[in-house]
């Protein structure tokens, strides 16, 4: 049996959960669209209705250049689906950081002791689309800031919320923007997203990339993720493509 085979094999596993709830609701004759919208639309408890933008941003340049930065905030598959679908957004990459090269391997990394991640690197042109821009999406919905150490039905540090800064500026902009976002208290609970400094990123394995396009009828992606392509297209109409 291939790795990439056995890799899927084993996430299979840890989504049992989702696929007992799938069976729960079409048992109890709600339609499978409904259901995955319903449990998407409960994931992150705003009070606000009015998503507030940064006060604070990064400074951008007359000319032209691509900025990278790297979100962890769950299962990176539907991580990296919402940033692929940002206008200025030119790459999105699945991956792991936080640990060592030695462990960022999936099979390792999904024990939750290697001090990784699953994390998205996020390549932009910061004349389309700011990093604050990125950082409201990151927040409002591409997933809750508010669980700790854990994602909807995924638990365990590898599915932590946190932003890896490559620069002092970007971790001052991503402090100032949750002191902002706790202050307006956006969330029915404090935002519990871990600012750390990036010393690595690792790319993940090739079935992890694109995984949505490439499985879209995913029972895990039907609950969890399509319904958050479905609201960033509402919410953020102009940056999304």
């Amino acid at each position: 049996m291939s790795t990439s085979t056995t890799n899927l094999i084993f996430r299979s596993l840890r989504k049992l959960s989702i696929l007992s709830l799938v069976a729960l609701a079409l048992i109890g004759g709600v339609s499978y669209l409904r259901f995955s919208q319903s449990a998407a639309n409960s994931s992150i408890a705003m009070v606000s209705k009015v998503f507030p933008d940064p006060a604070v941003n990064l400074p951008t340049s007359k000319a032209k250049e691509l900025r990278t930065a790297v979100f962890a905030g769950g299962c990176f598959w539907g991580m990296e689906a919402v940033f692929e679908h940002l206008k200025g957004v030119s790459d999105v990459v699945s991956g792991y950081s936080g640990g060592n090269a030695e462990t960022a391997h999936y099979g390792l990394v999904s024990f939750g002791q290697t001090g990784h991640a699953e994390a998205v690197k996020i390549t932009y042109d910061p004349t389309q689309v700011s990093y604050g821009q990125l950082l409201k999406v990151y927040f409002s919905i591409a997933h809750d800031p508010t669980q700790l150490n854990r994602q909807g039905p995924d638990a365990g540090t590898q599915y932590r919320s946190a932003i890896f800064f490559a620069s002092p500026d970007e971790k001052q902009v991503a402090q100032a923007y949750i002191d902002q976002l706790n202050q307006a208290h956006v969330f029915q609970k404090p935002i519990v997203t871990q600012l750390a400094p990036l010393t690595g990123f690792y790319e993940a394995e090739t079935e992890h990339q694109n995984f949505i396009d490439n499985n879209p009828n995913h029972p895990y992606v039907v609950i969890h993720d399509l319904p958050k392509l479905d609201q960033l297209k509402t919410k953020f109409a102009a940056l999304y493509q």
